[in-house]
């Protein structure tokens, strides 16, 4: 979802990448639903590990934001170049029972589209590393 906002919201001129450090192999059913529902366009969406991004051949990341609520536990890969990192946790909502997963797909939506809604609305691209490093912490604290 994050991938899709930070595009958007961006105006196109943040190239975000989505993986996982245990991937089930296909995109989440109420993501799909979702993301349609919000317009996006999910055809080239896929369910990918992280270690595809942390090769010599991986695109250049600049940060590297996480967003499952177990991550911020988790060994990151050494991603090549050094990118900032920040950790956006939100429960994940595949973790919740059938019924209630509409509601926790929504809810996980709703807070990353205002953390990238802030994160996108700054001038990115005129601030340096601490600055940018700060910025992306501080939405990281929007619910």
């Amino acid at each position: 979802m994050l991938e899709c906002l930070l595009r958007r919201l961006s105006g196109g001129q943040i190239n975000a990448f989505s993986a996982g450090s245990q991937p089930s192999g296909q995109v989440h059913p109420q993501s799909f639903a979702l993301l349609q529902r919000e317009g996006f366009d999910v055809s080239g969406l896929s369910s990918k590990s992280w270690d595809i991004y942390a090769g010599p051949d991986a695109p250049k990341m600049d940060a590297v934001i996480t967003v499952c609520g177990s991550a911020a536990g988790e060994t990151c890969p050494m991603w090549p170049g050094t990118p900032l990192r920040a950790h956006w946790g939100v429960d994940d909502p595949a973790a919740t029972p059938e019924a209630d997963a509409p509601a926790a797909f929504q809810a996980a939506y709703d807070i990353l589209h205002r953390r990238a809604a802030a994160f996108t609305s700054a001038p990115l691209l005129q601030m340096d590393r601490a600055t940018l490093q700060a910025h992306m912490i501080a939405c990281s604290n929007i619910s």
